[in-house]
């Protein structure tokens, strides 16, 4: 996987860094590290959704939008939304304004709700599909078989917008695998939060 080398600090990443500046921050301080916070993921599995179709960077370039306009995605807030809340959202420049992927995040967030009780957190129930180490190239595929099941899971309990490659994305960003470049300055680091995180037990 090829990598970037930024002219202004001479750091190696990984190379769809070089599609914008605005990647270098997400890449170096949140792509790749493990969360364990509820909130955290259900964002993230919303932003993912949200992406279909476009770019991050278009997703990224609005996420403190779409963060206000759901409750900081907050998903016992956002299972309250109503059909006013559609209709405000829909009307909300700021945000990637598509009915579908907007009800089935207020869905998700009624499905997650279900989740946690039956779970005990939405961390625990992701955890639980952490790959074991399959040999594979960092960045040479858009999903895997631990994503298809994670999807499989997850549409089976009623969620939405959810697809192998979606659920991939997700355990991408989220630290359930380190998909960094070989040779980004990233990876080592990656590794090691990995090393040291807590995994959250079901």
């Amino acid at each position: 996987m090829p990598l970037f080398t930024s002219p202004t600090d001479n750091i190696p990443r990984c190379g769809w860094c070089s599609a914008t500046e605005d990647y270098i921050a997400y890449h170096d301080n949140e792509w790749g590290y493990p969360v364990g916070d509820d909130i955290r993921l259900f964002e993230k599995v919303c932003l993912e959704s949200f992406q279909s179709g476009l770019s991050w960077r278009t997703i990224l370039a609005k996420r403190e939008n779409f963060l206000a306009a759901f409750a900081g995605f907050d998903f016992r807030k956002v299972a309250d939304f109503d059909d006013a809340d559609v209709e405000r959202l829909l009307n909300d420049a700021g945000i990637v304004r598509h009915r579908g992927k907007i009800t089935a995040v207020i869905n998700n967030a009624q499905r997650c709700c279900e989740l946690v009780d039956a779970e005990g957190s939405l961390a625990a129930f992701v955890w639980s599909f952490e790959p074991q180490d399959e040999g594979v190239e960092p960045q040479s595929r858009s999903t895997s078989p631990a994503s298809v099941a994670l999807s499989k899971e997850l549409k089976k309990r009623g969620w939405k917008f959810v697809g192998p490659t979606t659920a991939f994305a997700f355990m991408q960003a989220m630290g359930l695998i380190n998909d960094h470049a070989v040779g980004c300055a990233s990876r080592e680091v990656a590794e090691r939060a990995r090393a040291s995180f807590q995994r959250p037990v079901r």
